[in-house]
């Protein structure tokens, strides 16, 4: 449970602002929509590679 402790004279919108930081960095969402459909390994390994020759592009442009 996600316990977000309200400071004296805090504005809600800064505090709602926190909580949303810390639900999303939980990952629940995320975990979520994994789960709504099974995904074969093979296809798991195919979009992991994908994502890694992307991001190596990215880190080579960069350079």
């Amino acid at each position: 449970m996600i316990v977000i402790p309200l400071k004296e004279g805090e504005n809600i919108e800064r505090a709602l602002k926190r909580f949303k930081r810390k639900f999303e960095k939980t990952g629940v969402i995320k975990e979520l929509r994994e789960r709504q459909a099974y995904t074969k390994p093979s296809v798991k390994r195919r979009t992991e590679i994908k994502k890694a020759i992307y991001v190596e592009g990215l880190q080579r442009e960069e350079d």
